[in-house]
């Protein structure tokens, strides 16, 4: 009898072995940064973390996080996509050394 809820236990397809997976917080949602292997609307259970290495800056003056936020949008405004830009790069395109 063991045997047999043991086998029915391993067999069930909604038993499932944790995946970690690698995402970026864009735009109010997780985004996988490879694909995921789950049916379109699958409830999951995230855990975040920060990956090692990786801090937010300690910049607490309201002032200075105004002064970096403008330099950071004059750059962008100063180096536009091009207009033959695709709509959405791919993983390998954004990472592009040269």
């Amino acid at each position: 009898m063991r045997e047999f809820l043991w086998g029915a236990i391993l067999e069930a397809e909604s038993i499932r072995m944790a995946t970690y997976v690698n995402a970026v917080f864009e735009h109010g949602a997780f985004v996988p940064e490879t694909p995921v292997d789950l049916p379109e609307g699958m409830p999951v259970v995230l855990t975040v973390s920060p990956r090692p290495g990786v801090e937010p800056p300690k910049i607490t003056d309201p002032e200075e996080r105004k002064r970096i936020l403008r330099s950071v949008v004059e750059s962008m405004l100063n180096s536009p996509l091009p207009e033959n830009a695709p709509e959405r790069f791919t993983r390998d395109e954004l990472h592009e050394r040269r």
